[in-house]
């Protein structure tokens, strides 16, 4: 097992990005989360098997179809052992 922190940028929000982040991390069997920041990148943090991890940061370096993916950056982190993956949604007027 093995935890990454995901960074992609571009035009990656507005984009279904993280809708099909989730579907492809699903797939993978990959636990974590994906969420948007407000500097307009798509933030995940994914835990499972290193080649599935692999899998998910290749996805990444496309993302869906209307998607403009110009950096993934990558780090490797400690285990947070996530139960699921899931959407998180933040609002930018803090409520």
């Amino acid at each position: 097992m093995k935890h990454l922190s995901i960074t992609v940028k571009g035009k990656v929000q507005g984009v279904y990005f993280r809708a099909s982040a989730k579907d492809v991390a699903v797939s993978l069997g990959l636990k974590g989360f994906v969420e948007n920041q407000k500097d307009g990148s798509v933030y995940i943090e994914a835990e499972g098997l290193t080649e599935k991890l692999y899998q998910l940061v290749e996805w990444c370096k496309k993302g869906p179809a209307r998607a403009i993916v110009d950096k993934v950056h990558i780090l490797e982190g400690e285990l947070k052992d996530f139960k699921t993956f899931e959407v998180r949604k933040k609002t930018i007027f803090g409520f």
